[in-house]
């Protein structure tokens, strides 16, 4: 029987802290209209960098965020909710920095939100 490993991509060139940047970010609706999507891409790393990611609506009220501490992987995705009456626009912001090091500006990602569709139970998860 033979076992098949997963290997990172060892031939990367990989960014020393100071050239490490945040290169794509972007964000999808659930059809629930509840929770988003976030990919997030960053270059390959030498060091794993932290990166915060905020959620604002249109009145700058911020509505979810989130610490990513030395991730693993240079790509990203996870879920955020959004709470409260929709608001837009939305705008993601993400920011890399090193806690000892450079920092980096935010990233940002405007979008508007959909009212959920009426044959879609809440998801109570």
């Amino acid at each position: 029987m033979t076992m098949d490993f997963f290997f990172p991509e060892d031939n990367l060139t990989r960014s020393l802290p100071q050239e490490t940047r945040i290169t794509s970010l972007n964000a999808e609706i659930y059809p629930d209209g509840r929770r988003l999507r976030v990919n997030l891409e960053i270059t390959p790393f030498q060091k794993r960098p932290t990166i915060e990611v905020t959620l604002h609506n249109s009145s700058g009220d911020e509505i979810a965020s989130t610490s990513i501490v030395e991730p693993l992987s240079w790509k990203l995705e996870f879920t955020m909710h959004l709470r409260g009456e929709i608001d837009n626009p939305y705008t993601l912001g993400a920011r890399l920095y090193y806690p000892d090091g450079p920092s980096n500006e935010t990233f940002v990602y405007s979008f508007d939100v959909k009212p959920p569709r009426p044959d879609l139970k809440p998801d109570t998860n």
